[in-house]
């Protein structure tokens, strides 16, 4: 079962308050089949747990790694996966459509 978007948000607040480095992976733009709608959030942390769904199969995985390293490097990221990807087989979105997704360190 997926959190709801208020449980991850709280999460990711509450991670914060522990002294966790958190980003968060937000969905602004999808076309065609796309498993998780706009506005759908992955809240991950330094360490590589998460809650939430971006979308599901190795993009979540690929959106993890990015993740970590926005947290590294401090600066965000907007990351986009789709059929004419060359990674679109490997990232899950052979089914033709495209997704964006913005990831944010949490301060």
């Amino acid at each position: 079962m997926l959190s709801t978007d208020t449980d991850i948000l709280a999460a990711a607040s509450a991670w914060r308050r522990d002294g966790r480095a958190v980003a968060l992976a937000t969905v602004i733009e999808t076309w065609g089949s796309a498993p998780r709608p706009v506005g759908s959030h992955l809240v991950v942390d330094a360490e590589g747990n998460f809650l939430g769904s971006v979308s599901g199969g190795c993009v979540e995985g690929s959106v993890i790694t990015e993740a970590i390293e926005v947290i590294e490097a401090g600066a965000p990221r907007i990351l986009e996966f789709g059929v004419a990807d060359e990674t679109a087989w490997r990232a899950g979105l052979s089914c033709g459509g495209r997704i964006r997704v913005f990831v944010e360190q949490v301060d």
